[in-house]
């Protein structure tokens, strides 16, 4: 029997309903939500991707200027070559002419194109925009062309080691290219096309392109011309000293900036050499940052200039050189066997005496010489801003012996970094302040905006009255036959250096050196300093005055004829002389012979007869120039 039914069980069933109804709605509210607001902009993104195809348009990296605004490193436009093997109409004839194009294997360029499963594939990254236009003439289905940026070097050759390079990915992998590579490498941009549910671009539908934005450009402190007279002549040395290696820095001695810095070997930036990865990487080095060595004599201006700070010593003191000093029971010679005998500051920093410099390093004594050298910064980094500088190697105080502290005096048993050392000379030469030396001057964004400028730490080191004191030492160092006579008519100083070099068991490797020369212009108040080194240098010759200071003499004078600089005293008249014969003299009478020459001399040996002449008897020379005598 059919039961009627009552208003109040119908209110229950519309109630029952309404829930249901209620739920439902709720239900599909809070996924709504969760789709649109929680989730909504990652769906998008998938969606996106999902109908459209993408190609990245790479960011131009940032240029790298000299300090006169001259290009050093560019960028250019380049394409990469993808193709859409679903696209592909004619895989054979596509093939073909991006093989013939490109010189890719065929076999392997054939796969690519003739593959469906993959969406888009790589042919090849950088392509000249000659051969990319040839590819769009073609209209070949399948395939697309994509912005890419290339780098240029426009000296090549230049600044190898500071510049670095970058890979075909345009990321930095040497030099500064590595170092300010967030700076340089910009904002990728780019370019999308909508396309079908099997990746096929759909006709007619919009285009979105992105352009990126270039990387910050980076002034350099270095100037080109002068890197360019720099790179000459230590190509120049490293040839004709057959050397293992050569590297060269040129500083203004006021500011502390670096005009021009260098090594040799080196190889062109836009064709590095990667199929030989230990070549590549020994010639990326910045030896003059990252190679610690013992500097021999070029390190006596550090030591007197601490000597002549601390009062211990005046410019007419006397020294007396028999050729060796005994410390503490061991013989320690001179570099000139038969000894200078009796000479004031002036001539024993002019000669070059060991003895002279272990005698300045035992007045100071211990505490006193490491005082000094702290406050020059021996083994500290310098602070440039450059990848993988050393501090140089300095032993700890409680350690060093009498002996120890003689050798330190003359520039063994302590190791520095040739920027470190020119640094120091630097702030010696330059009024006794000591400044952060520096190769960046600044960062600059697309926008005008200095988006960085280095750190420079400043401190007086010594005083101005001992600074000049110590340019005084260095112009007549190289002076020694008379006013100006190093380059005819200029006011240059200087000071060599020849050095031992050790083996990897800590042992001095027997006949090789580092042959150095530190330059200073004008002497009496630099603004120009020059350093070259000479590493493992095979020609005949070894001592730092032969072997590095020529080239200090070649670099500035061709720097004086490159700004047509005046001369400081046109008077000045360098005499020709010749090489007389002396091989086989007793010393003594080859020593009267060169004397009459007008020349100087470095002997080697300490025997009494002369068994070898370097150059040989009736070479053409200048008066003061120094010759060797092997006994």
């Amino acid at each position: 029997m059919q039961r009627p039914y009552t208003l109040h069980s119908l209110q229950k069933r519309i109630k029952a309903v309404f829930l249901v109804l209620l739920i439902v709605v709720l239900s599909l509210t809070v996924r709504l939500f969760v789709v649109q607001i929680i989730n909504g902009k990652n769906l998008q993104i998938r969606a996106t991707d999902q109908w459209t195809r993408d190609l990245a348009l790479t960011a131009p990296r940032g240029k790298f200027l000299d300090t006169t605004g001259d290009s050093l490193a560019v960028s250019y436009t380049t394409y990469d070559v993808y193709v859409r093997g679903r696209e592909v109409k004619e895989p054979e004839k596509v093939t073909s002419l991006l093989c013939e194009l490109l010189g890719l294997d065929y076999d392997k360029t054939f796969e690519k194109v003739s593959r469906k499963n993959i969406s888009e594939m790589l042919i090849k990254l950088q392509v000249e925009g000659e051969i990319a236009q040839k590819i769009y003439d073609a209209k070949l289905d399948g395939i697309f062309l994509s912005e890419n940026v290339g780098r240029y070097y426009v000296y090549g050759n230049l600044m190898t080691q500071l510049l670095g390079f970058s890979s075909v990915d345009n990321v930095g992998q040497a030099g500064l290219e590595a170092y300010l590579d967030t700076y340089l490498c910009g904002v990728d941009g780019f370019s999308y096309v909508q396309s079908d549910l099997q990746g096929k671009e759909i006709g007619g539908t919009m285009r979105y392109y992105m352009p990126g934005t270039a990387g910050d450009d980076v002034t350099l402190t270095a100037n080109s011309k002068i890197q360019i007279l720099l790179e000459r002549v230590l190509q120049e040395a490293y040839e004709t000293q057959k050397a293992k290696a050569v590297t060269g820095i040129v500083m203004n001695a006021k500011t502390k900036e670096v005009l021009a810095i260098s090594s040799k070997p080196s190889f062109d930036l836009n064709e590095p050499p990667r199929e030989d990865l230990s070549a590549l990487f020994e010639q990326s080095k910045m030896k003059s940052i990252t190679d610690t060595y013992e500097p021999g004599s070029t390190f006596k201006i550090l030591t007197v200039a601490a000597a002549l700070e601390a009062g211990v010593v005046d410019l007419d003191d006397r020294f007396y050189c028999p050729g060796f000093r005994v410390i503490d029971g061991q013989r320690i010679k001179c570099w000139k066997s038969i000894g200078h005998g009796s000479q004031n500051l002036v001539e024993a920093f002019a000669n070059s005496c060991n003895c002279c410099f272990m005698d300045l390093a035992l007045r100071l004594g211990v505490d006193r010489f490491y005082e000094y050298m702290k406050k020059f910064g021996l083994g500290e980094k310098t602070g440039i801003t450059l990848r993988g500088e050393s501090g140089g190697i300095l032993m700890p105080k409680s350690q060093v012996k009498r002996v120890d502290l003689a050798r330190m005096g003359f520039g063994h048993a302590i190791a520095v970094t040739p920027l470190q050392l020119l640094s120091i000379v630097a702030g010696i030469t330059g009024g006794g302040v000591w400044k952060t030396p520096t190769v960046i001057e600044k960062i600059v964004d697309v926008h005008g905006t200095t988006t960085f400028t280095p750190k420079v730490e400043t401190r007086r080191i010594i005083s101005q009255e001992t600074s000049k004191t110590v340019n005084g030492l260095l112009q007549f160092a190289e002076n020694k036959t008379g006013g100006l006579t190093f380059v005819e008519g200029y006011n240059v100083g200087g000071k060599t250096g020849t050095a031992q070099k050790y083996g990897e068991n800590g042992q001095i490797a027997q006949g090789k050196y580092i042959s150095s020369f530190i330059g200073t212009y004008p002497a009496d108040e630099p603004e120009y300093l020059f350093m070259i080194l000479v590493d493992e240098p095979s020609a005949g010759a070894y001592y730092g005055s032969l072997v590095a200071a020529p080239y200090g003499k070649s670099f500035f004078s061709q720097l004086f004829e490159f700004y047509d600089m005046p001369k400081d005293d046109e008077s000045v008249v360098v005499e020709e002389t010749f090489m007389p014969e002396v091989t086989g003299l007793a010393l003594a009478d080859a020593m009267i012979e060169l004397r009459k020459a007008g020349l100087l001399y470095e002997i080697d040996g300490e025997g009494g007869r002369i068994l070898e002449q370097l150059p040989p008897a009736g070479t053409r020379l200048h008066k003061g120039d120094t010759v060797l005598l092997v006994t």
